[in-house]
Formats: C-alpha cells, sequence, structure tokens
C-alpha cells in the first residue's frame, strides 16, 4: 500500500497464471522449446525456457534468432519454429493439473472473488480443458490469452488487460504466477503479486522480480489462502 500509494486494499478479484500454476504442464513445455529448437539451430536449454515463460513465442523466437544468428526472425520464420514447437509439445504426455490448484479455485470462488485467467498461452481448446479441470470457476468473458495482447508479459498489458476484464483497480486484484516475467508484469501493473515457485529456479530469481509473497507450490498456498484473504480484508 505504502509503495503504490493505495489508502486500502478492497480484494475483489485474483488473476491467474496458467502453466506452472493450473497446469503441472511447464516440463512438457520446456522440453519442446529445447528439443524444438535443435531443428534450426537455435540452443536453448530447459532451464532457459523458464526463464522466458510468459513471453510470447514469438518473442522467444526472437531473441534466440538475434543470439544465434545475429538479426531478428523473420514472420514466416517464426510462424514456421513455432508450429514446430507446438508439434513437439503436443507429442508429450498431456499434463494434468497442478496438486492444489482446483482446491483454491473453489475456496477463492466461495469467498465471492471474480476469477480471471491471464496466459500467454494460445491453445484453441483452452475453456474446454479448464471447464474438465476446474468445472463451473472458468468463463470466457474472464480470459486474456495470447490471442489478446498486442506484447505479453513482461510488459504489464495482459494484466492491466485481465483487471479491465474483472472491472477492479490494481489495490482490488491479487496476482497468482510461476514465472519471472509473470511476476514482472504483474508487478509493473501494480498488482499485489504472490509468486509459486513450482519449476526449477531459485526462489531469488522470482523475488528479485518483485513478488510480494513467495511459495512453494499450490498447495502452500491453498493452505494459507485464509490467512491471506484475512490479512487484505483487514487493510479495507
Amino acid at each position: 500500500m505504502k509503495k503504490h500509494g493505495f489508502e486500502e486494499m478492497n480484494l475483489k478479484a485474483v488473476l491467474f497464471d496458467m502453466d506452472g500454476v493450473l497446469f503441472d504442464s511447464m516440463p512438457n513445455h520446456a522440453l519442446a522449446w529445447s528439443e524444438g529448437m535443435k531443428k534450426y539451430g537455435l540452443p536453448m536449454t530447459k532451464e532457459e525456457a523458464y526463464m522466458h515463460e510468459g513471453r510470447t513465442g514469438a518473442g522467444t523466437i526472437n531473441i534466440l534468432a538475434q543470439r544465434t544468428w545475429g538479426r531478428d526472425a523473420t514472420e514466416e520464420e517464426k510462424q514456421q519454429i513455432y508450429a514446430w514447437k507446438t508439434e513437439v509439445f503436443n507429442k508429450c504426455p498431456q499434463a494434468g493439473p497442478m496438486p492444489g490448484a482446483a482446491e483454491l479455485l473453489n475456496q477463492i470462488k466461495a469467498d465471492g472473488l471474480q476469477i480471471v485467467l491471464v496466459t500467454g498461452s494460445g491453445q484453441k481448446s483452452l475453456l474446454d480443458r479448464l471447464n474438465t479441470h476446474f468445472p463451473g470457476i472458468f468463463t470466457s468473458d474472464k480470459m486474456v490469452t495470447a490471442f489478446d495482447v498486442k506484447y505479453g508479459k513482461p510488459n504489464p498489458e495482459p494484466y492491466l488487460m485481465g483487471l479491465q476484464k474483472a472491472g477492479v483497480k490494481p489495490n482490488e486484484a491479487i496476482v497468482v504466477e510461476n514465472a519471472p516475467l509473470g511476476v514482472q508484469a504483474g508487478v509493473a501493473a501494480n498488482i499485489f503479486t504472490v509468486a509459486v515457485n513450482t519449476g526449477p529456479l531459485p526462489d531469488s530469481v522470482l523475488l528479485c522480480e518483485g513478488a510480494n509473497l513467495l511459495c512453494h507450490s499450490m498447495n502452500e498456498l491453498s493452505e494459507k489462502w485464509n490467512n491471506l484473504l484475512k490479512s487484505f480484508r483487514s487493510c479495507e
């Protein structure tokens, strides 16, 4: 509140990232990036994939092209390379929901708060998959995907759009993220940002991006939720 000059915190919405937060899908993405890029001579480790998580696919490919080829990737190259990465990803076993995610979502819904999805993913079957694993939680009007944004994370645009879709202000929301770029985006949007470190990166990477609270699993955040909610409501 002091940092952003807020007079109160009036929690009305929780904005969730998807990969690595709701679904245990980041190992598949990391594998798809590291293996898929070999075809185009663009070296990338699995660990680096976690650092780029949340960035648009085109943005990640362009960074690899600049580093390896010394130039920007063309739009045709971006589309071709990302299509191959997607093909490799689709061959991986489908990732299941993150343990603790359903319990947390149901708690938040029972508390009368809005739930908004803010993801860099552009999967066509996104809503169907969310409804399968988290029935009655997500609606299409409360989703921000890769198709909605121009810049993507770490730009605050996705989370600012999430606030807009919920009809709330930054002091009326929480972000739940697992990626450095996602944390950076939430913080840049002036929203209280919870980092859930479900990957291989050290905690310091997420904390250095400005995370206000860090948990090591969705189960841990679910267990802490009631106390966190009480803390916010004491600031109203």
